[in-house]
């Protein structure tokens, strides 16, 4: 059974109505998606599906946001790799290339597997404090836990999951990750997502071609002893870093959507459509209410925000950022921007609305496109860092 947290009256639980919990719903206040009202409902669905265990809560974001000293960002997974690219360290950054997997006494080994998906691994540091998150999953199993092994990351030492949305190349290695790490994980470990939309199943509705773009295995989560926490409003995660929450659309940015969830449980997965507006048969446009960004604040820097996938604008990601943590300094955005299918005009008036913004370093990657590339580097050529999977980027925070 389900146990819920109202961030309204703090020591009144749903549990007086139900009873233990699988996941927290962050805004009582919402209707769009199951929460408050339609909380309990919700509670039922994923408990059933995820297992009866002891409550996921998410803290929420409520004052300043924790000051980080140092924050790395490793790109797990992205379309691109560049084995010789040179390592090269800026005012503020170090950006660490992978390169071979060769060494001075054997030929070339395994190699980080590149595809259209993205994964990034953060470790954050608050004075002895140390934290690691990962945030989405790749495409493929194969290529997240080649990767995640080359790069050395132990999945035993992850303190928390994000999904930033629900499409597949965020989400596709989840399931093969966690059933290849079972009983490595920590138990209980905490798997964010924005929303009940998020496990809809989806239908690719854009070129070059229309089909099935699959669900998340809820089974693999439950089997996997995750703490399944659904963050509509801002939350922490592993106490160092935070979601954006869902983000609202106030810039020029307009969502151009290239799937459509298909409503309704089918094995054991997908979503509940009494827990989402105009539920019916589906599919219905996707229109990412549930998307999350994930960001960190870094001591005397500012906000460094991971938007994964953007598809509701990357302006409107970083603006949420500040909005949620009160820190209007950006000191980098990295992620999908999401402008891939935009045309020239448009991706040169994001690029103005980012100048605007003023971030130390921009690092697209994934969805972005090369048109942002090409353009970016023309107007902001020191600020621009090209990444690839492997690459490490290492921020530390100012002295006080």
């Amino acid at each position: 059974m389900a146990v819920f947290v109202d961030p309204a009256t703090p020591g009144r639980t749903s549990a007086q109505r139900l009873s233990r919990a699988r996941i927290t719903c962050d805004d009582p206040a919402r209707r769009d998606i199951l929460c408050g009202g339609g909380a309990a409902a919700l509670g039922l669905l994923l408990a059933g599906l995820l297992g009866d265990a002891p409550p996921a809560l998410a803290e929420a974001v409520a004052g300043p946001v924790p000051e980080l000293d140092a924050v790395a960002v490793r790109i797990v997974t992205d379309s691109y790799q560049f084995a010789v690219a040179p390592s090269r360290k800026l005012d503020g950054l170090a950006v660490e290339h992978f390169g071979w997997g060769i060494g001075p006494d054997h030929p070339p080994g395994p190699t980080p597997v590149s595809e259209f998906g993205l994964s990034m691994h953060v470790t954050s540091r608050r004075g002895e404090e140390s934290r690691q998150t990962l945030v989405d999953f790749g495409f493929t199993p194969e290529a997240l836990v080649n990767n995640l092994r080359l790069l050395g990351v132990r999945p035993s030492e992850i303190d928390a999951l994000v999904l930033s949305h629900g499409h597949y190349d965020h989400f596709g290695g989840l399931a093969g990750f966690l059933g290849q790490n079972r009983g490595q994980l920590k138990p209980g470990l905490p798997f964010h997502v924005g929303g009940e939309d998020c496990f809809c199943a989806r239908e690719w509705t854009a070129p070059p071609a229309k089909g099935d773009f699959g669900v998340i295995d809820r089974q693999a989560l439950k089997a996997a002893n995750l703490a399944v926490t659904a963050t509509e409003r801002p939350a922490l995660v592993a106490g160092h870093g935070f979601t954006s929450g869902q983000i609202d659309q106030r810039s020029f940015e307009t969502l151009l959507s290239p799937s459509a969830m298909k409503l309704g449980l089918t094995h054991g997965s997908g979503c509940d459509p009494a827990g989402l507006a105009g539920g019916g048969p589906g599919p219905i446009p996707d229109q990412f209410r549930h998307e999350i960004a994930t960001a960190y604040n870094l001591k005397g820097q500012g906000l460094i925000i991971l938007t994964s996938c953007s598809h509701r604008g990357v302006v409107n990601a970083i603006r949420q950022a500040q909005a949620v943590s009160g820190v209007q300094r950006v000191h980098a955005v990295i992620g999908g921007f999401h402008l891939a299918p935009y045309q020239p005009d448009y991706v040169r008036q994001t690029l103005a609305a980012l100048k605007e913004i003023g971030p130390n370093f921009v690092v697209p990657l994934h969805c972005t496109g090369e048109a942002f590339y090409e353009i970016a580097k023309a107007e902001m050529p020191t600020k621009l860092v090209r990444a690839y999977t492997g690459t490490r980027l290492v921020f530390n925070g100012s002295a006080t």
